[in-house]
């Protein structure tokens, strides 16, 4: 896991809570809670123009960080099969950006509150 990169590009974001965290783990667990938050943000029908454009900034950095994080020498199954959630969440975000009718963000968040979960657990 490249740490120091993917803090760096959340301080980049604008989330400073980032730029004071040491610990890989919970450094995860943020960005899914994060992850989680723009997401949640997205499903509302009164977010502003400008909320929603930094809720997707912020998603989209998310999910780069997550699928960037990823360690497929130790645990390549877990890792490809979490990458392919991380996907997904992506191309819903995507459509999002685009306006699609078809995004379907509730389901992103309901895998993603599983994932938060399990991270909690793990340590």
């Amino acid at each position: 896991m490249n740490y120091a990169f993917a803090r760096d590009q959340y301080r980049k974001s604008k989330n400073a809570a980032l730029s004071s965290l040491s610990d890989p783990h919970e450094m995860i667990g943020l960005t899914l809670k994060e992850l989680s938050r723009s997401l949640n943000a997205l499903q509302n029908d009164n977010v502003t123009e400008e909320q929603r454009n930094l809720h997707l900034s912020k998603g989209f950095t998310a999910v780069y960080i997550l699928q960037t994080s990823l360690d497929f020498e130790k645990g390549f199954e877990i890792a490809s099969n979490l990458f392919k959630i991380y996907e997904f969440v992506r191309e819903q975000l995507q459509k999002t950006l685009k306006r699609d009718v078809t995004t379907n963000l509730a389901v992103c968040s309901g895998i993603l509150d599983e994932i938060i979960d399990a991270w909690r657990n793990i340590k």
